[in-house]
């Protein structure tokens, strides 16, 4: 078993005996981005910007796209740095600390396991897994080589989320009866595109990785679209994709464990892509002294129903286009998907406040971490130089794709489910297995 295998036996859930290679805050982390699209420019924005990080190497299958950020880093007055196509390259690169990455969604569990193995820290774009089992082998993973790996979902460091979360934590709303978690955004059509050639300087063997090889078609897939989401043996389209922003928060707040139930409304047959309207119902079971909860995510042009959105339309024009509503005994609280506008209607209110101006957060004692200028970076930065833990670290963002993925089983089964998550199973329905833990193409799996 060479190191880069993806271990898929229980061994790798086993206890860590590795010892942690921890910077001193004088140190600089250098950092290799791996993928230099989209997502990939911020990250390279912030590793040539803020302090103690240095950006180490690019890792992209277009060459064009590694030159591209080569040709800004000099016009800049910036020295050039090294590139690479395959990311196991940088991973035996003893000058490299750590990895940011910003490849397509179904590369992002097997590039975090390698880079855990290869003993560098992660930052992992959201969703940081494809399926429920790659979430379990990711967290083993990070525990096994003992390494700082966090999910990127930057609106979770924001001080008013976080303020969210606290108040309902310590009871401000009573018994939450009702959550929703929306996202009104239109999916990418994809439409009929012809089949083109593959364009010189693009190792798209290597862009497919451990998915199913498909004939290149510009613009669907590589280079530069966010279409290839809606594809289901790449990605999990609206669920998944503002899921993995929007799901922290009743996580956190509601103590969430997995579903037991997963109910997908099918409006449309499901072929080889996520549904142009999503709408989920997720039962979880007690939780301590926390009665049962129901969870609904909308997207696409689901709307709640206009009893549950009448409090929430009175302070807007329309229902907002995503985040997370819920309704308490004591009141009502709404965060955006981006955790910059929250706001929160006890019972005599006579208007919607923000969470960090209403007297009741004077009350309420700080004890959630809070982040330097809300910068979820800077906090995975500190916490790779020996300081705390982040607050999205991958024990919450592996186990966030836990809680929503369920619904992709009960999506492309056509059914309702209940869902045994010890076990990883649908019970009684073994054609729900190829879902739960996907095959890969195996020239991906060793080296």
């Amino acid at each position: 078993m060479t190191r880069r295998y993806f271990m898929m036996s229980s061994t790798a859930a086993t206890a860590s005996q590795a010892v942690r290679d921890v910077a001193s805050p004088n140190d600089t982390v250098r950092v290799a981005v791996i993928g230099c699209g989209g997502r990939g420019n911020s990250h390279m924005g912030a590793w040539t910007t803020l302090p103690n990080v240095a950006l180490g190497a690019l890792v992209d299958v277009d060459d064009s796209h590694s030159e591209r950020f080569i040709g800004s880093l000099q016009k800049r007055g910036k020295s050039p740095v090294k590139t690479y196509r395959d990311i196991r390259k940088v991973l035996d690169d003893k000058d490299i600390d750590a990895v940011s990455i910003a490849s397509p969604n179904h590369w992002h569990a097997l590039q975090t396991i390698w880079a855990c193995q290869a003993g560098k820290d992660v930052y992992v774009e959201k969703p940081a897994t494809h399926n429920v089992f790659e979430s379990r082998q990711i967290v083993a993973a990070a525990r096994k080589y003992n390494r700082i790996v966090q999910m990127g979902s930057q609106s979770r460091s924001s001080e008013a989320l976080q303020e969210a979360v606290q108040k309902m934590k310590d009871g401000e709303f009573g018994e939450i009866y009702h959550a929703r978690a929306l996202c009104f955004k239109a999916r990418n059509t994809i439409g009929k595109t012809p089949v083109e050639a593959v364009p010189p300087g693009v190792d798209y063997d290597m862009w497919c990785g451990p998915a199913p090889l498909r004939p290149f078609k510009k613009g669907v897939y590589h280079p530069g679209s966010l279409k290839y989401l809606n594809w289901l043996d790449l990605s999990n389209g609206m669920l998944a994709g503002m899921g993995s922003h929007t799901f922290s928060l009743p996580v956190r707040a509601l103590k969430l464990g997995e579903p037991t139930r997963v109910e997908a409304d099918i409006t449309e047959p499901i072929k080889e892509t996520y549904i142009s309207a999503g709408r989920f119902r997720y039962e979880f079971a007690a939780r301590g002294n926390l009665a049962p909860v129901t969870l609904w995510w909308t997207d696409g042009n689901k709307y709640p129903p206009e009893h549950v959105t009448q409090n929430l339309r009175a302070m807007n024009v329309e229902v907002p286009k995503h985040g997370c509503l819920f309704l308490g005994e004591k009141g009502e609280i709404y965060a955006d998907g981006w955790g910059t506008h929250c706001v929160m209607k006890l019972k005599g209110d006579k208007h919607w406040r923000g969470v960090l101006d209403h007297e009741a957060a004077k009350a309420v004692p700080v004890t959630l971490p809070r982040v330097e200028g809300d910068n979820h970076m800077i906090e995975w930065l500190r916490a790779c130089e020996g300081g705390p833990a982040t607050f999205t670290n991958l024990e919450i963002g592996a186990h966030c794709c836990q809680v929503f993925l369920p619904g992709m089983l009960s999506l492309r089964l056509g059914r309702p489910i209940e869902w045994d998550a010890a076990n990883l199973k649908v019970p009684g329905v073994p054609e729900a297995d190829p879902v739960i833990q996907k095959n890969y193409r195996m020239k991906w799996m060793m080296a």
